[in-house]
């Protein structure tokens, strides 16, 4: 094969990776799905976006329909707030999201339900000059795609941790991402947090410095970034279909971990990016073996605590957990799908 051209259908990645990942224990065994009942609804609906670090839901599609969803859906959004708007007004059904926006979301009472961990990092805060501190960004200028948008809620609850108060003393810039690198390179903001392809992409044109990366840098690496919710009447009509979808999805995350190089074959062949080497890159990255290892309640408690502190939440982190999370599903496939 022709490694700078990768090409692969769907259908052979399916025969070659996913079923070879399942038979050798990457995902678990295929005798859980046949015990488990069918599901209530052989339709689910996820968000695709540009976000690279989403690949395990794009990667789970044949897995998805293997766990009996005949209507496989990837709605395509753009915008800042695309997935976490779709599952609040019930367009989504199940996706990955950052978990403070998904916060911002249940403090406002709407119909999210966090259900797990997928991985724990995959922002990187770049700066035009070399800092020391996250301290150092006092009275400066820093990128977002919007208020309270992922980039701008984790950003703030990162100020907080070092005495910042992220309303008054940095000042935010809404870009874009293209346009806020491009002004990243040409000084005319001091620094941008951006999130897979783009801490990628600005490495490989030697623009700015990595100040903070949440893949290896503490506190932030040893919670969960990205994390699977689900639009809350869903789960609560659908639990089988809840639990095959989370199933699917975390046997993908470790196909990811584990086998980069054909994860990232399939999703240049599907669509969901052109730039392989791009997206093995990301891959390799990001930690997605950890998904078993964190626990996702003490990351809702830790971004819940700092977002209470800087007043862009009302509700305690107790009640979050207790309105806004479910664990029963997490639970047991940790149990079933061991390594």
């Amino acid at each position: 094969m022709d490694q700078s051209h990768p090409r692969w259908s769907r259908r052979r990645f399916v025969k070659g990776s996913m079923v070879a990942a399942v038979a050798t224990g990457i995902g678990g065994t295929g005798v859980v799905v046949a015990a488990d009942p069918k599901p209530e609804t052989t339709r689910i609906r996820l968000v695709q976006t540009r976000s690279m670090c989403q690949a395990p839901q794009y990667v789970a599609e044949e897995l998805l329909r293997a766990e009996g969803f005949t209507e496989v859906q990837y709605l395509k959004r753009t915008g800042p707030h695309a997935i976490a708007d779709a599952l609040s007004r019930g367009e989504a059904d199940i996706n990955m999201h950052f978990s403070g926006p998904l916060l911002l979301r249940i403090d406002r009472g709407e119909p999210i339900t966090i259900l797990g961990g997928v991985h724990p990092g995959c922002y990187e805060l770049f700066t035009r000059e070399r800092l020391r501190t996250l301290s150092d960004l006092k009275g400066r200028a820093i990128a977002i795609g919007a208020m309270q948008d992922p980039a701008h809620v984790f950003l703030s609850s990162m100020l907080a941790s070092v005495g910042l108060d992220p309303r008054k003393d940095v000042q935010w810039a809404v870009k874009s991402s293209a346009e806020a690198m491009q002004m990243l390179a040409q000084g005319k903001v001091d620094a941008f947090l951006g999130f897979p392809p783009d801490p990628q992409d600005l490495r490989a044109r030697k623009i700015g410095y990595v100040l903070v990366n949440s893949n290896v840098d503490r506190p932030w690496s040893q919670y969960f970034c990205c994390m699977l919710a689900g639009n809350k009447e869903f789960v609560r009509k659908n639990p089988v279909a809840t639990k095959r979808a989370m199933r699917a999805i975390l046997k993908a995350t470790d196909v990811c971990a584990n086998e980069p190089d054909r994860a990232s074959r399939v999703l240049v062949d599907t669509g969901r990016t052109e730039r392989y080497d791009l997206m093995r890159q990301v891959l390799k990255d990001i930690p997605y073996g950890k998904w078993r290892d964190y626990d996702a309640e003490d990351t809702v408690r830790f971004y819940a605590l700092r977002l209470h502190d800087v007043g862009m939440i009302k509700t305690s982190p107790q009640k979050i957990i207790a309105q806004g999370t479910d664990w029963r599903f997490l639970n047991e496939l940790k149990k079933e799908l061991k390594t």
